[in-house]
């Protein structure tokens, strides 16, 4: 038997303590919390008399079902699909449409520039780069945020929202994290600079912190383009009668995925740099009502739609004429784009992806919504943005530069896990006032991105399944 130093006694000692009090502690302000409300519960007895109305009888049928151990996750996971699926086929029409339009007025610009005797490279940067960017961003990010931020204000103000929170919050604390996180994750859906935002709801400065440096695993409707064209391409077009649903499932586990990495991400944070005992969710669930639609129209679009397309379009525009300048001016026989991109490439092919993939997600840091548009680019050495036709003709670009089922996963994964876009990081930096917290929630989803796709194509390349 060996002995021990003083110092290691008292150092064993006072952790042991430490774990008793904070034991004690956690389970003192669960035990104030239902005496609070237990009394509370007494003294309405006491003092006040009435029938049970038919809207109580409601709430607590519903109840029953949504927040039970075996109906309440089942019901998320199907509603979760449906708004998707809601989003996903609801956005189609209207992106085109928008698509068209913004970019025949592209054309329209281009004779102006060319009436006014504007040199090439001015009309390249302001119309091919700029305007192209900014209509790219507007197309793709307005109508599913016009659906799915609606949908969502609704779920919110028919009281189903803090019903989601009081079924996660169990979950959330075994990963010493809040369960008021879960409804700073559902808005990270729309975009992660509105979650980032809505982390003002949650008093602990602690889980605060948690909750803004892992909203980034919730993908928003940017990396949705990306997510859904992919998965249309090498998954649900497989199966095509059923296309819409097949690839609002896949998006859907897509999401799960993010979910179960938030939930280890915070659990990491709480035992490491943020270390702490979760604090306990004081949630009164409201009554189930009929939602006032105006008032849904009012926040949905105004206070969140637009608000985001704002921010993006002030990020996007200066990346446009970036992306233009590095596609058109060369360095010997490439241009820049492709120089990096070579550079890049044997990086790339460590974590199943390439040189030109990897440009395109670091050219699209302002906005997630052109990373397909500028690798579309690159890969056809058009200068400018592009856009495809057809899924089939964006397969046959894909597939000619060497793209596998294993890219295509290596993509999507990458483009769950990665680093925020400028909008949520500048949004991290104004909400804590700190560039470190900004700096960690820039290095944290990167290291986790590349190390699960270096450890996805190392596994596959030795099992020889590619």
């Amino acid at each position: 038997m060996c002995a021990m130093s003083p110092s290691r006694i008292l150092s064993e000692v006072y952790g042991q303590a430490e774990c008793v009090r904070n034991s004690y502690l956690k389970s003192f302000s669960d035990q104030i919390v239902a005496d609070i409300y237990g009394n509370a519960e007494q003294i309405t007895k006491h003092v006040l008399s009435k029938k049970e109305s038919q809207r109580i009888s409601f709430d607590l049928t519903i109840d029953n079902l949504v927040t039970s151990k075996w109906f309440g996750y089942p019901l998320m996971i199907l509603l979760l699909v449906g708004v998707f699926w809601l989003t996903i086929e609801g956005a189609n029409f209207p992106s085109e449409l928008l698509a068209t339009v913004l970019f025949a007025f592209q054309d329209q610009l281009t004779l102006w520039f060319q009436w006014a005797g504007a040199p090439n490279w001015v009309h390249g940067v302001l119309v091919l780069g700029v305007y192209r960017t900014l209509a790219w961003v507007v197309a793709v990010m307005l109508p599913p945020m016009a659906i799915f931020f609606p949908l969502f204000t609704l779920l919110e103000d028919s009281g189903y929202l803090p019903r989601i929170a009081f079924n996660l919050d169990h979950i959330f604390k075994r990963a010493k994290a809040c369960g008021k996180q879960s409804l700073t994750m559902c808005m990270g859906f729309g975009c992660n600079a509105a979650g980032v935002t809505s982390c003002r709801i949650i008093d602990s400065p602690r889980e605060r912190l948690i909750a803004i440096l892992t909203n980034n695993f919730v993908p928003c409707n940017g990396r949705f383009p990306t997510l859904i064209a992919i998965t249309s391409i090498f998954i649900g077009g497989a199966i095509a009668s059923y296309s819409g649903l097949i690839n609002a499932l896949v998006i859907s586990a897509i999401i799960l995925l993010g979910v179960a990495v938030t939930l280890s991400v915070s659990w990491l944070l709480s035992v490491t740099i943020l270390k702490g005992e979760p604090s306990s969710l004081v949630l009164e669930l409201p009554s189930y009502r009929r939602p006032k639609f105006g008032a849904v129209i009012y926040r949905s679009m105004l206070d969140r739609t637009l608000f985001v397309l704002r921010r993006s379009i002030i990020i996007a525009a200066p990346a446009g004429a970036v992306i233009w300048i590095l596609a058109n001016v060369n360095i010997g026989d490439q241009n820049i784009l492709s120089s990096v991109a070579h550079v890049l490439n044997p990086f790339g092919q460590l974590i199943g992806l390439d040189g030109f993939i990897l440009m395109a997600f670091i050219l699209g840091l302002p906005a997630n919504e052109i990373v397909l548009p500028i690798l579309i680019m690159s890969y056809l050495s058009t200068g400018s943005l592009q856009d495809y036709s057809s899924l089939e003709e964006l397969r046959n670009v894909l597939v000619s530069n060497g793209w596998t089922w294993l890219t295509a996963i290596n993509v999507m994964l990458f483009s769950l896990l990665h680093w925020p876009c400028a909008t949520t990081l500048l949004t991290t930096y104004k909400e804590t006032g700190s560039k470190k917290w900004a700096f960690l929630s820039f290095l944290i989803p990167t290291l986790i991105g590349f190390t699960a796709c270096f450890i996805l194509t190392q596994v596959v390349r030795f099992l020889g399944l590619v």
